[in-house]
């Protein structure tokens, strides 16, 4: 469900030009701190703020991209579970795309954290002996951690950009 919904490719994109879009808005690119000094300027900051700011041409490339849905195309993206090969098959993405590269995303997900809050289970054995369940689960044992990454051009490149991965990774 990670990459398919809150890591989809055009929502990731949206997400980068609305973070652009609010750093070229806000006063020197963040939000105001909501403590007390700062409250007065941090609670204007609402959704219709934001839209209106934006209609208003206030957001920048970022803004513009988002009004028109214009936004970045992605180009390339790793598998969810990343060899070291495919790392590698990144960096040379990233090379043929050059200036063309215009934002690179982490998904950063890990199905089950193990440590801390691995979940603590009560053996059946004869010592009743709790243990993390990665050490009684070996399906759980084996889950890796999305370390998946998308690159992105805008779109007016995006076909050239793809293009030049094309030739590097001839099929």
């Amino acid at each position: 469900m990670f990459t398919q919904v809150y890591f989809h490719k055009t929502r990731v994109a949206y997400d980068i030009h609305i973070r652009g879009a609010l750093k070229a808005m806000l006063p020197d690119g963040v939000f105001p701190k909501p403590v007390e000094l700062g409250l007065s300027d941090y609670i204007p900051w609402d959704d219709w703020l934001v839209l209106g700011r934006l209609l208003n041409g206030d957001g920048g490339e970022h803004g513009e991209r988002l009004c028109n849905r214009h936004h970045y195309r992605r180009v390339y993206e790793t598998p969810e579970v990343c060899s070291g090969d495919d790392l590698e098959r990144l960096e040379q993405a990233k090379h043929c795309m050059g200036t063309m590269l215009v934002a690179e995303e982490h998904a950063g997900k890990s199905w089950y954290k193990t440590g801390v809050t691995d979940i603590p289970v009560l053996s059946d054995t004869r010592d009743r002996k709790v243990q993390p369940l990665s050490k009684y689960s070996s399906v759980i044992a084996s889950i890796k951690s999305n370390n998946q990454v998308l690159l992105y051009a805008k779109p007016e490149d995006a076909e050239a950009a793809k293009a030049a991965i094309e030739r590097a990774f001839p099929q």
